[in-house]
Formats: structure tokens, C-alpha cells, sequence
């Protein structure tokens, strides 16, 4: 036994792999980091220089008094918070009920939000505007057509909320859906149900707790997507952000460059907001 013992370090040491250098991991970030902020400095460089008057910021000085900058912006903003809050309500409580109630319709379910992805944008405007039209005639001595006129806000059209809600839908199942399967989602049910908890607090206090993470990568991508987003909004009449971008680049390039680069950095400082704020809330 003695032998054996006094061996054990040689074997363990015979059988360490050699260390392989890491060098290409720098190359590769590199390589990364290259094609992203390159476009992005050839970008600012085109909205900052001027080969008459040389190196000046009045591209971003416009922003602040450009027509209809704040109000495609707030709209946008409005679009995104009511979408995300929307496709939450709907996506998540369904797909509690499927796994808990129905499992046999998970596949049913996942065709059916899925869908969206195989439908060309073009196609759904246009099925969108033909119901839109033909429904009217239809919807219009009921209640729900009264309704649907009456919440209609310049300022947040709610026909795009509905529209971004089929778009984004694929995105936010497949990132619940990820969240749902790291999770005994019966078991922590099953347990709050018993101690009496109701199915609202079950909700709020058990299952969304959670899903932060999921709840968060859906939050993101639909923030992206609505900021994002031209045909649909296009199409219908509508001109939030993305569509002033497009109308603002005819006229003033430089102007549609600075916007997009400061579209960019906004996006991604909700994004960071976003991802502090559950990140605080996790530790917490």
C-alpha cells in the first residue's frame, strides 16, 4: 500500500494534459471585435466629418430639434413597454395551463407560436389590412369594434401592439419555454397550492421569481424587435421610430446615420437598465 501511495503523485502527473496556449481565444475576440466597431466608427465618422467645413457634431445637434424625432421615439417606446407587457400576460399563464393541466398540447402550442416565423412580414400586413377592412362591416354594430375604436391613441396605435404581439411571439416562447424546463414547475406549484396559496400568487411569488432570466431575454428581444421594426408599421400608415429613420434618410443623410448610431446606443442602454435591474433584484 505504501508503494501504491508514492506512486499516486507520478500517475497524476504523467496523466495531467499539457497546457495548450490560448492565444487564438484573443484572436478570435479580435477578430469579433473588428467587425462590429468597425462599421460602427465608419458610421460615426461619416455623421461627424465634412470635407468642407472638417470635423463638426451639428448632425447631433439637430436631433434635438428635428420634426417628429420625440414623438417616433416616445411612440416606440410606448409600443415596445405595451408589447412586452402583453405577450407576457398572454404567453405565460397559457403555457403554465399547457404544462400543469394539458402537457399532450405542448406540441400544439409550439406550432401554433411558432408560426409566425414562417409568414413573410408582407403577407401579414396584408392579411392584416384585409381584416382590418372587411371586419369593419362585420365588427361594426358589436361592442368589441366600439371598443377597439375607442382605445385607438394616435400616440400608440393598438393595432400595432397586436401586430408585434404575433411577431415577437415565437421569440418570447422559446426563451419562457428554455426558462420552464430548468424548473420543476409542478412540484413548486403543487407545493404553494397546498400551503394555500392562490393561483395569482402563485403567479407573482413562486413562478415569476423564477423565470427572471427568461423573463428577461423576452423583454430584450422584444425591445429589439419593436425599435427595430419598418414594414409592418410602414405599411399600415404608421411612423414610429424606425419608419422616421427611413423618411428622415431621403432628405438629411447625415442626420439618418446619427440617429441610427444613437438608436443603437440607446437600445442597448435599455438593455443594460434591464438587465441591472433583474440582476438586482436576484441578489436582493
Amino acid at each position: 500500500m505504501a508503494a501504491l501511495t508514492g506512486l499516486e503523485p507520478v500517475v497524476s502527473a504523467a496523466a495531467k494534459p499539457p497546457a495548450r496556449p490560448r492565444w487564438w481565444r484573443g484572436l478570435v475576440f479580435l477578430f469579433a471585435a473588428a467587425y462590429f466597431l468597425i462599421p460602427l466608427g465608419a458610421s460615426l465618422w461619416y455623421t461627424i466629418h465634412n470635407p468642407a467645413t472638417g470635423v463638426s457634431f451639428s448632425a447631433y445637434g439637430e436631433l434635438l430639434t428635428a420634426e417628429g424625432f420625440t414623438r417616433s421615439l416616445l411612440m416606440s417606446l410606448s409600443l415596445a413597454a405595451a408589447t412586452i407587457v402583453l405577450v407576457l400576460l398572454l404567453a405565460l399563464p397559457a403555457m403554465l395551463a399547457v404544462r400543469l393541466f394539458a402537457p399532450r398540447l405542448r406540441p400544439v402550442m409550439e406550432v401554433l407560436c411558432t408560426l409566425p416565423l414562417v409568414v413573410p412580414p408582407i403577407t401579414f400586413v396584408a392579411g392584416l389590412t384585409t381584416s382590418l377592412r372587411d371586419g369593419a362591416d362585420i365588427l361594426a354594430p358589436t361592442p368589441f369594434w366600439g371598443t377597439l375604436i375607442a382605445i385607438q391613441d394616435p400616440g400608440l396605435p393598438v393595432v400595432l401592439v397586436l401586430a408585434y404581439v404575433v411577431l415577437v411571439l415565437p421569440f418570447v416562447y422559446r426563451s419562457l419555454d428554455a426558462g420552464l424546463r430548468t424548473m420543476d414547475v409542478r412540484t413548486l406549484v403543487e407545493a404553494a397550492r397546498n400551503l394555500g396559496a392562490s393561483w395569482p400568487h402563485v403567479l407573482l411569488r413562486v413562478v415569476v421569481p423564477n423565470l427572471r432570466s427568461a423573463l428577461a431575454s423576452a423583454s430584450f428581444l422584444t425591445l429589439a424587435l419593436v425599435l427595430g421594426e419598418y414594414t409592418v408599421a410602414s405599411l399600415l400608415g404608421y411612423e414610429p421610430f424606425a419608419v422616421w429613420i427611413v423618411t428622415v434618410s431621403g432628405s438629411k443623410g447625415q442626420l439618418s446615420v446619427a440617429v441610427s448610431i444613437l438608436s443603437l446606443l440607446l437600445i442597448w442602454a435599455l438593455l443594460l437598465a434591464v438587465s441591472t435591474v433583474f440582476s438586482g433584484r436576484k441578489k436582493s
